[in-house]
């Protein structure tokens, strides 16, 4: 097996037994690894605002032969308070008592302005759905983190939150954080079995990489189904002692 997430192969039962939440799992890239994850055994939480949308991905994952059935998790990130985050917490307790693997894929773009016309709500609003949520989301699940015995949380970075570019605005200012916060999480965890790394996905076929480049040719990009090795590797067995790091998934 190689140790390059990019090119990573692995067993097709290799989540076996793992339970995954994964945010934005509704659409885009999260409903693609929810989708693959489920094949390869693990037990996932899907999670989003959009109800009508997750019970699409709820059928198809129960269409998959010998896919654990999932479980829905309906949070609105934007608007959730402390008693909506703890009764989320609650119940995958209830349910499951661990949690293996948090998948931070969810955020939002917010608009392509320059820090001169940025509108202050707007940014605001980015900043809370993108760093805040994904900090108090972190928080309240890292008691069933700790009751795994190899428990992973996987942050979604971008190339422009390690290198600052004109008119990104408040998501690369977000991106920059989630680097951050990843790393502060894992060295906070250094000894402890807890692992965080961040993934920047690269140019995907979203819906995000459309409103932010509408004038581009969506057929040159990658799936979101044909980047998930690293998400795969990160959260598997194989990945044991790999914290604080941040990878490309293409």
């Amino acid at each position: 097996m190689s140790t390059d997430p990019r090119a990573y192969t692995y067993a097709d039962d290799i989540l076996k037994d793992r339970i995954i939440l994964i945010t934005g799992a509704s659409d885009g890239i999260g409903k693609a690894l929810a989708l693959h994850a489920a094949d390869l055994g693990a037990q996932v939480i899907l999670h989003g605002r959009n109800v009508p949308k997750l019970e699409k991905v709820y059928d198809a994952i129960e269409g998959i032969d010998s896919a654990p059935r999932p479980s829905i998790a309906v949070l609105d990130l934007e608007s959730a308070n402390s008693e909506s985050y703890t009764t989320l917490a609650q119940s995958i307790e209830s349910e499951f008592g661990r949690l293996d693997g948090l998948v931070h894929n969810a955020s939002i773009l917010g608009e392509r302005y320059s820090i001169e016309q940025y509108d202050a709500v707007l940014w605001q609003k980015v900043m809370h759905v993108n760093v805040t949520a994904t900090f108090a989301l972190t928080q309240v699940l890292l008691p069933l983190l700790h009751e795994s015995q190899d428990p992973s949380v996987i942050f979604t970075s971008s190339g422009v939150g390690r290198e600052g570019k004109p008119y990104w605005g408040a998501y690369a200012v977000s991106k920059f954080a989630t680097e951050g916060l990843s790393q502060v999480l894992a060295s906070e965890h250094s000894h402890g079995k807890l692992r965080a790394n961040c993934i920047n996905p690269g140019a995907t076929r979203t819906s995000m990489r459309l409103a932010a480049y509408p004038a581009e040719d969506r057929d040159l990009l990658k799936r979101p189904d044909e980047i998930l090795a690293a998400y795969v590797y990160l959260l598997g067995p194989d990945s044991k002692g790999v914290t604080g790091e941040s990878f490309d998934a293409q």
